[in-house]
């Protein structure tokens, strides 16, 4: 740096010595300092094509593509027979995300050189961002094939192939990625993704919790912590939605509490930990997670919809139904809403609410049985028994092996004193679910009454007699 600070003070029209000093300044990261050089250097020379090159590697440095690429045509212009130049203007245009643009120029940087590996990667990854993942795959099956010991080409591969849903392809990649590189923990964590599209839960949880340990374990440059951080919260999240899937709520909830730790506004994080403690009944709880997520969120039908369903096993029938007036302003055909509302209003003794519910509900979704269910227990409550046996059939049509229907119909049609009635449905419902303890008190109720009618019968035939 000296000599060149020592010709440049002898002769200040040199400009090979600003060139050469500010590429000094390059590899000392002082890439400002090296972008004044190589301006100094192109003032004097203004076809100084190498001045042009590095400093369009200086801007892309410092995230300043769009004049990257204004230096890379000017070297371009002047030397249009470099693979490397075209490369590195393909990847500025990648970062300002002109995939089409980028690909052009990867393509030309392959023509020129053939055998140019980084070029089929980038065109890979080009064409991942565009959906074409076919494209994608057959630049990453040139890529390996001409240098077949980098464990980022098979991820990469392995990610077109996931998006095709060749799940079982994708972990074959993320497999020898591992092979290659055993601590990468974004393989691990992707192929944890891959057994969960497969349902391979267990599985998925063992290979995400490996990348955690290997993230955890990895010494993290102070610039890099954030981004790391997010990543390891990422990673703690998907275990937690597999924990879930694997029913384990509690082992979930101590997953999305890291992530959450890591990262404070990791809105689904909340969402799903609500979901897990509405699942172990604990609906204090998960309320106020729903709470967090709907700040962050304000907008989402169905986290209203949760809230309402925990307020409502709360017995906060009113705020339930706030709840769900908002799901369904968000998301009009939202039946599900509809139909809680009304068990909600049904609570509250609303029973002429709580049918105009049910009847949307069946309007939106005509073959949802328990909303046909639903409102014929309001009807039952108003002693329009008939009403009742009407739904409860059109529940028991959709669906012929569901108990409670046979049980409510049953309770219809006993109130009309069709006994005999009644105990065909308690009947079936017990086969249906032979730990019913209602129903088999229901028909025994039936089954005394039905004697006690017997007996009073032959009674008065021995009177007669």
């Amino acid at each position: 740096m000296d000599d060149y600070n020592k010709a440049i003070e002898l002769n200040p029209d040199d400009a090979i010595a600003y060139y050469n000093r500010g590429f000094t300044k390059s590899n000392l990261e002082d890439l400002t300092g090296a972008i004044a050089d190589y301006n100094k250097a192109i003032e004097l020379n203004p076809d100084f094509a190498l001045a042009y090159y590095n400093r369009g590697n200086a801007k892309s440095n410092l995230q300043y593509y769009t004049g990257a690429i204004s230096d890379y045509n000017q070297f371009i212009q002047l030397n249009p027979d470099d693979a490397i130049a075209y490369y590195n203007r393909g990847n500025a245009k990648s970062n300002l995300k002109d995939y089409t643009g980028a690909i052009a120029d990867c393509n030309k940087a392959i023509q020129l050189n053939p055998d140019y590996y980084k070029a089929y990667i980038n065109r890979g990854n080009a064409k991942l961002n565009l959906q074409d993942y076919t494209g994608a795959i057959a630049d990453y099956n040139k890529a390996i094939e001409i240098k077949p010991d980098d464990a980022n080409d098979y991820i990469n591969r392995g990610i077109a192939k996931s998006n095709l849903q060749d799940y079982t392809g994708a972990i074959a990649d993320y497999n020898k990625a591992i092979e290659i590189k055993p601590d990468d923990y974004i393989a691990y964590n992707i192929r944890g993704m891959a057994k969960y599209d497969l349902q391979d839960y267990t599985g998925g949880s063992a290979d995400v919790d490996q990348a955690i340990k290997l993230q955890s374990a990895k010494k993290i440059d102070d610039h890099l912590v954030q981004k790391n951080s997010n990543s390891l919260a990422n990673d703690y999240y998907n275990t937690g939605n597999a924990k879930s899937n694997l029913e384990d709520y509690t082992g979930a909830i101590a997953d999305y509490n890291q992530a959450i730790q890591l990262n404070s506004d990791y809105a689904y994080a909340y969402y799903n930990r609500g979901n897990a403690k509405s699942n172990l009944q604990y609906y204090t709880g998960a309320i106020a997670d729903y709470n967090q997520f709907i700040q962050l969120n304000p907008d989402d039908a169905l986290a209203y919809y949760n809230r309402g369903n925990a307020k409502r096993k709360l017995q906060n029938y009113t705020g339930a139904i706030a709840d769900y007036n908002k799901a369904i302003q968000l998301n009009p055909d939202y039946y599900k809403a509809y139909i809680n509302r009304g068990i909600a209003k049904l609570n509250l003794q609303d029973y002429t609410g709580a049918i105009t519910d049910y009847n949307k509900a069946i309007e939106i979704k005509p073959d949802d049985d328990d909303a046909y269910i639903n409102r014929g227990y309001v009807k039952y409550s108003l002693e329009d028994f008939k009403g009742a046996i009407a739904d409860y059939n059109k529940a028991i049509q959709l669906n012929p092996d569901y108990y409670k229907a046979y049980n409510c119909r049953g309770n219809a049609k006993y109130s009309l004193e069709d006994f005999k009635g009644a105990m065909a449905d308690y009947k079936k419902a017990i086969q249906l679910k032979p730990d019913d303890a209602i129903a088999y008190y229901k028909r025994g109720l039936v089954k005394k009454i039905l004697e006690e009618k017997r007996t009073k019968m032959e009674k008065e035939k021995q009177l007669k007699a």
